[in-house]
């Protein structure tokens, strides 16, 4: 059973740690960390263009 709050924000926090982890890789590290930061930038950078590219049901 999940509670309502972890429901709530369980993507943000997930999409917010992506982000967080793929800036410091960015920075701190090369080769390897430079892909990582990419993909770690460039996912939530993808969920937000599929949910404004979504049609309304209204």
């Amino acid at each position: 059973m999940t509670s309502p709050t972890l429901r709530l924000w369980a993507w943000p926090l997930a999409l917010g740690l992506l982000t967080v982890s793929g800036l410091l890789s960015a920075l701190v590290s090369e080769h390897w960390g430079d892909a990582w930061s990419w993909l770690a930038l460039g996912g939530p950078v993808l969920v937000m263009a599929w949910h404004g590219w979504r049609t309304p049901r209204c």
